[in-house]
Formats: C-alpha cells, structure tokens, sequence
C-alpha cells in the first residue's frame, strides 16, 4: 500500500470493489475487524486486513457461506496464498466453460450466416454433439480444432467428407468380401484414411489421441453426424485396416 499504512473503508470498499457497507457487516460479524479507527470513529485498515479481505474474497468466489469462511481463516494454516490457489482454479474451470460455450454459440451462427437455419431438432443435435466433444477435447484442442476448420475452409471439408465416404464404401466392399484387413490390398486404403485423420487433427497427439479415446468410448455416433456409416462393425474393420497400415 505504498507509504500510507492504513485506508478509510470508503477507500478500501473503492478499491477492493465492494460496498462500505459490505465492510460493516464483515465488521459487525467479526470477520474483518478494522485494525483501528480515526479520532471521528471512521474504521481504519492496515495491510493484514488488506490481506484477509483478499481472502474472504477470493472464498466467496468459491460459494463459501461467511460462516465456513470464518471457520477456514481460523485455521492455523490457513493462508492467502491457498485461498488465491483455489480462486485460480475456480477461475480456470469458468473460462473453459465460457470457452465452451462459445465454441458453441459460433457453430449455430456460423449455420445462421450461411443461411442453413437450424430446426429445433438440428439445435438439441449440435447442442449435444458439442457437450460430446467437450468431454473428450479441451479447450485448448477445441480451439485448435476451431482454427484448424477456418484454414481449411469449407470446401476443403466438404471434400474430406467426400472421401470418407468413398474409403467406407471400399471398406464396406472389402468387409463383405472377407478381405484380411492386414493385407497389401487394403494397405493404400488404410494409408489414405490416416492421412484423412491427419487432416482432422493436423498432426497434434494430443487430438489424436482424443479422437481415438472419444470413438473408442461413443462407437461411430459422433462420424454418423457428419454423414459416415453408423455401422460398429465396418468402424471395427477399419480400425483393424489402419493399425496395420500404421505398423506397414
């Protein structure tokens, strides 16, 4: 606090961002008791209080009752440094749901801006097709997911997809026809759907890796909303199809 030891509570409740008659009430109920007051009677505090309103705060943000936060300052051990700790992760669990919501938000008006105005069903369909990518993905993937689509660009999607469903349809023909999946005939095949999976995550293992955790877990419900075979048994072939032309 610089050179001057002690602020008035209209001082203090100005720059911690909270009312003067927050203060009283800390006050009356003994949780922030002022270090002294003026020959007037004006409450003043010094550097611990400074401190303590920190992390009476900081425990609030938590949703801490002011009973519990009085019963977590008479701690021993209690101290600013964890009770800023604890707003910190708090903080980073809001941002990355901010984050998701966002992400959310931008696909429906990304609909909106190209004129595919989404029904109520296609609404709940992305709604929750997103809260299935957000317990795979984080936010930080997520985002990189986001930039990764806007340098690709549409196009270049819409032809991703095109050849998706051209590697399934061989896989299908392939599948039916007893083809080994190991074999060199579906080698080129198994080549071309990991470039494919190269594309999607840009060659990041920490997506890749939670792509494979999210198909092992969802089965082919999350491809099936972009138009890909729902079929378990032709995504197990494939699966089998890839890993050796991973290992070729």
């Amino acid at each position: 606090m610089g050179e001057q030891t002690t602020l008035k509570v209209g001082e203090l409740a100005r720059r911690a961002g909270v009312t003067v008659r927050t203060l009283h009430h800390y006050d009356e109920v003994g949780l922030l008791v002022p270090a002294g007051r003026t020959g007037a009677g004006h409450r003043l505090y010094g550097e611990a209080e400074v401190r303590r309103l920190q992390q009476i705060l900081s425990l609030r943000e938590l949703g801490l009752a002011l009973d519990d936060i009085a019963r977590w300052l008479m701690r021993p051990d209690a101290s600013l440094l964890e009770a800023l700790g604890l707003h910190l992760d708090r903080l980073a669990e809001r941002i990355a749901r901010l984050r998701a919501l966002r992400t959310r938000i931008e696909t429906v008006a990304e609909r909106l801006r190209s004129g595919d105005a989404p029904d109520t069903d296609q609404l709940l369909e992305t709604m929750e097709a997103m809260a299935m990518y957000e317990k795979y993905y984080t936010p930080e993937q997520l985002e990189r997911l986001r930039l990764r689509r806007d340098e690709l660009g549409e196009e270049t999607i819409r032809e991703v997809e095109r050849e998706w469903a051209r590697v399934f349809e061989r896989l299908r023909d392939a599948m039916e026809a007893g083809t080994d999946p190991g074999s060199d005939e579906l080698a080129p095949l198994g080549a071309r759907a990991l470039e494919l999976v190269e594309a999607f995550t840009g060659g990041d293992p920490g997506i890749r890796t939670s792509l494979e955790t999210m198909v092992q877990a969802e089965g082919p419900a999350p491809a099936a909303r972009h138009g890909m075979p729902a079929d378990p048994e032709l995504w197990s072939y494939l699966g089998r199809v890839m890993a050796a032309a991973r290992k070729g």
